[in-house]
């Protein structure tokens, strides 16, 4: 079984191959074609989603709605120029930082 760090790189190979396809043939080129705000707004979409599955706690639908979330992220990533190792190099940056007080050092 892959791992989601393979997993995620693979997507966004695929990802970065198909958003200059034919909006007819690939849903990535259809999102891509529809700009920056669709994407966004199903990026929104599908965290509702999440929360909403969550609050009934079905697993089952917490899963599939958490990797319909996580494709919309990384689609949104390749529109927006952000590679998954720039994500995980600011989640490295949060290692042994307490949340909290990561939360405070932000910029108002």
């Amino acid at each position: 079984m892959k791992s989601l760090k393979n997993t995620m790189s693979d997507l966004a190979e695929v990802i970065a191959g198909r958003k200059d396809m034919s909006p007819d043939k690939s849903y990535v080129a259809k999102l891509f074609n529809k700009g920056r705000r669709k994407i966004a707004q199903k990026v929104g979409e599908e965290g509702v989603e999440v929360a909403m599955a969550a609050v009934m706690d079905d697993k089952k639908e917490i899963i599939a709605e958490s990797a319909d979330l996580l494709f919309h992220l990384l689609v949104l990533w390749e529109h927006a120029s952000i590679s998954p190792d720039e994500v995980a190099d600011e989640l490295r940056k949060r290692e042994g930082v307490s949340g909290l007080d990561e939360k405070a050092s932000r910029k108002k």
